[in-house]
């Protein structure tokens, strides 16, 4: 296979760079494979790295070359995706695939309303920050092959995302990656769908249109790689555009589980700048609320920016909670505690709610249509709600599941 590009190079080197290695590929017409390695683990990993660079040598039938690597602690699921994508940009046209074993923790399943009060984004091109991810423990992890990664690297996060799925452990947070801005994100989906993904994000999200064609191309892959597990998709709003359609966009498909918002592009689209108050994102938040709500879906809340402000965060947390989000995005580890606490029930809601679902119960147990604590009278949406509270209270592990009984004693 002939190539115009004399040098393949992927990867990080530097002084600052850490779980990461450079590796630089000149092919030779003969005298075999070349190994020059660095390593400051080399005494207790070396031969493991070596052995593992001359085994993909093998694996892509690749015999005669000079290879550089500069390790500075990655794993092997890193220098994987950095060796086989600098023999890809030497040969574009390769179609080989080196996969890793499937990690045994990573063949579970998630569900379409499970709890989703934090999902962590983790950049699609620093696998320093995959490995520790789940033990933040998260509700869910994204992947993101799409804003934090530079237009040059798109093709190394593909790789590193694939081979993340399949190797590191997130400990039962939600798999969730975020896709390029279509139509370049179709081009993504093969490097995820077969690797058990959960979750896909769709940004910047305008149409139904753009749901079904991402639809259409996970259910091509599904068929061809017989992939059997379910695979959610969670638009996200970034645009005057996609808040005018977002109803039509949470009912596109019976795969979307819930609808984001994304409100550093919403603000930019709309010529405004973002601020803690919000008024300028109200009527985008309130309408991707209620378009959510009535297809019966997770609405989602924004970022908080400032991961040094934790009363910041509490303060948006309970507001996106007042005004029906189910969940926020977080940047950092640290902002996962705080999302979880403020998004939980508090004290007060949940034993009001306890009052009207036992009150509730009784009523039914005697065959009585109406519900009443003491002199007022409980409608059915209030007694809705009071489950829910009581659901979301029993999820975040507030009240035993025999909480009745507690009572009861």
């Amino acid at each position: 296979m002939k190539n115009t590009i004399t040098k393949g190079i992927a990867g990080q080197r530097g002084t600052k760079v850490r779980s990461d290695c450079y590796i630089e590929i000149t092919p030779k017409s003969s005298g075999g494979i070349k190994l020059d390695f660095k390593s400051k683990v080399d005494v207790m990993y070396g031969d493991n790295i070596k052995d593992q660079i001359f085994e993909m040598c093998r694996f892509f039938y690749f015999r005669h070359a000079d290879i550089l690597i500069e390790d500075y602690g990655a794993l092997p699921f890193t220098i994987a995706a950095r060796f086989e994508l600098a023999l890809k940009r030497l040969f574009p046209k390769s179609t080989a695939e080196y996969l890793l074993p499937m990690h045994k923790n990573n063949n579970y399943k998630t569900s379409f309303s499970r709890l989703r009060r934090s999902r962590l984004y983790l950049p699609g091109n620093e696998p320093k920050f995959f490995p520790n991810a789940g033990l933040h423990e998260p509700d869910g992890i994204i992947l993101d092959l799409e804003d934090s990664v530079a237009p040059t690297e798109k093709d190394s996060a593909q790789l590193l995302v694939r081979n993340a799925l399949r190797s590191i452990d997130f400990y039962g947070s939600e798999r969730m990656v975020r896709i390029n801005q279509l139509p370049q994100g179709l081009d993504d989906l093969k490097y995820i769908v077969p690797h058990n993904v959960h979750v896909i994000l769709i940004p910047k999200c305008e149409s139904a249109e753009q749901i079904n064609d991402v639809e259409e191309e996970v259910n091509r892959i599904r068929k061809k790689h017989k992939i059997k597990n379910e695979i959610y998709f969670m638009p996200i709003i970034e645009s005057a555009k996609g808040v005018v359609n977002s109803f039509e966009i949470a009912a596109a498909s019976k795969n979307i589980i819930a609808l984001a918002v994304g409100l550093e592009d919403y603000t930019a689209d709309i010529g405004t700048q973002r601020t803690d108050e919000g008024k300028e994102s109200f009527f985008a938040r309130s309408q991707i609320i209620n378009a959510a709500k009535a297809a019966h879906i997770q609405a989602i809340d924004t970022v908080y920016s400032d991961v040094t402000n934790m009363e910041g965060l509490r303060d948006s947390v309970i507001e996106a909670k007042g005004l029906g989000f189910e969940g926020k995005g977080c940047i950092h580890p640290r902002q996962i505690k705080v999302v979880h606490e403020a998004m939980a029930p508090t004290e007060n809601e949940i034993d009001k709610a306890k009052k009207i679902v036992l009150a509730f119960d009784e009523a039914k147990s005697k065959g009585i249509g109406v519900v009443s604590i003491g002199s007022k009278m409980i409608d059915a949406p209030v007694v809705k709600r009071a489950q829910r509270t009581i659901e979301l209270a029993l999820l975040n592990k507030i009240i035993p599941g025999n909480w009745r009984k507690e009572i009861e004693k």
